[in-house]
């Protein structure tokens, strides 16, 4: 697991990149650090460093693949609907679909192409399934503290 010191402002969309591809997960990075208003905070390796590194680092957003040895994005991603139900999730696949039963149950969770990732869609996946979209948001975290 990656983790970026802390330099969290309440402008910039922490960003936690989990891939088991050392390649996409570089990718992710320069693509995050050439979007202004986003932030790499960290990467993660496996499902569980994922779920590691958001209890650690309070992303604002998850990329998260799909097909990971171990647990995958998909039981990731239900387990951070459950209990991080603040952190916008989008799994990323370099699939067209996903054909596991259990991603009918992640309806809310959007896919996306690893080929079609870049400073746009990243834009527009924030736009679409950020605070502004009416997902929850938990500005206490910006200062890494958590609230309740």
């Amino acid at each position: 697991m990656t983790l970026d010191s802390p330099t969290y402002t309440n402008s910039s969309v922490r960003v936690l990149t989990v891939d088991d591809q050392e390649v996409f997960r570089g990718v992710a990075r320069d693509v995050i650090d050439a979007t202004p208003g986003f932030e790499a905070v960290g990467e993660a390796t496996s499902g569980a460093e994922a779920l590691e590194a958001v209890e650690l680092l309070a992303p604002q957003l998850v990329l998260l693949d799909v097909r990971m040895p171990g647990m995958d994005g998909i039981e990731v991603a239900q387990r951070l609907a459950s209990t991080h139900p603040e952190t916008v999730v989008v799994l990323i696949s370099i699939e067209e679909g996903i054909d596991v039963p259990s991603a009918a149950l992640l309806d809310t969770v959007p896919l996306v192409r690893k080929q079609d990732f870049g400073p746009r869609l990243l834009r527009r996946l924030w736009k679409e399934h950020g605070p502004a979209a009416g997902h929850i948001d938990d500005t206490s975290r910006a200062s890494g503290g958590r609230s309740g």
